[in-house]
């Protein structure tokens, strides 16, 4: 029933490999819980044996967003043998969500991302370098001002096809989570550093041929996300900013709270990093209380305490 369950979700629904990979880890480790326990299997599963599974996972020093996310898995692999008719109930209904604690994402100031800015820019510029190496500094500057200019996802970015260098419009399509279209600001500081580094793979025929803007260095796909990331982090350590304070997500949450600290509206923010819901994206009003706090000071009138009753 999990082999089915996760054909249902790739083919209906239009599940990632990463998220299948997730639901098939999650589902097949409950299983092997509740078959040790002696409850025939996860298809058999009752309601004390899961929240047993959880409390379990709880003890084990697992997080509640862990936790959370195997519940969800769980609720939606009962709701599939529901609608099956394999079973004529949901065990999973009266379980409630372990509370989580939402901690607020980390981010860089603007110097910080202006330093690291003009590092990568001023290492692409240098000369004396060998043709990998030229490609690599090129790569990673254009990756650092597409990251803070578009808000984009890593998985995103690494995706994008080497024609959207061809448009003039300040504007191109990306595919997000769920195959949902939205529309992600350019700005012509990216797109000239991305123009820079095509220029230095125009030598070479596969590169024509594949379709990434950022391919592999075989040009047989895009290139890994974990090679970005490592390339980023040594941008950002040569210009004083610790490794495990940068990443590509870092420069997602920086271009998120940068546009909200100089005055964004927060439903704005939300389509540009394609949130579906607006929850997702409150979670960067922290940087918005200073300047709120100083706006009520200077503009309600009950605001002066000599005006207070």
């Amino acid at each position: 029933m999990i082999e089915a369950f996760l054909e249902m979700m790739s083919a209906e629904r239009g599940a990632a490999l990463n998220t299948l990979q997730s639901y098939r880890r999650d589902l097949e480790d409950a299983d092997r819980f509740l078959r040790a326990r002696g409850a025939g299997g996860l298809h058999a599963a009752q309601t004390a044996d899961l929240s047993a599974y959880l409390h379990g996972l709880e003890a084990q020093g697992f997080a509640a967003s862990s936790q959370a996310r195997r519940l969800s898995a769980l609720r939606q692999f009962f709701r599939f043998l529901f609608a099956e008719n394999v079973r004529s109930d949901d065990p999973t209904g009266v379980i409630s969500s372990p509370k989580k604690q939402r901690g607020l994402p980390r981010h860089l100031s603007m110097e910080a991302v202006s330093r690291l800015l003009e590092t990568a820019r001023r290492e692409a510029l240098e000369g004396k370098k060998s043709p990998a190496q030229a490609r690599r500094t090129a790569r990673t500057h254009a990756i650092v001002e597409f990251l803070y200019a578009t808000g984009l996802r890593i998985s995103e970015l690494t995706r994008l096809p080497a024609t959207i260098l061809h448009r003039e419009e300040p504007f191109f399509m990306v595919k997000g989570k769920g195959g949902k279209e939205r529309l992600v600001p350019l700005s012509d500081s990216a797109r000239h550093a991305g123009q820079a580094y095509r220029m230095l793979l125009e030598g070479d025929e596969r590169a024509r041929q594949c379709p990434f803007l950022f391919p592999d260095d075989s040009f047989s796909g895009p290139v890994a996300r974990q090679v970005l990331a490592r390339d980023l982090k040594a941008t950002g350590a040569r210009c004083g900013i610790a490794a495990e304070s940068l990443s590509p997500h870092v420069l997602r949450h920086a271009f998120a709270t940068h546009l909200l600290e100089n005055g964004a509206d927060l439903r704005v923010v939300q389509q540009l990093l394609g949130h579906a819901d607006i929850s997702t994206t409150q979670i960067y009003t922290h940087v918005m209380d200073e300047r709120l706090h100083a706006l009520v000071s200077a503009h309600h009138p009950l605001a002066a305490s000599g005006n207070r009753q």
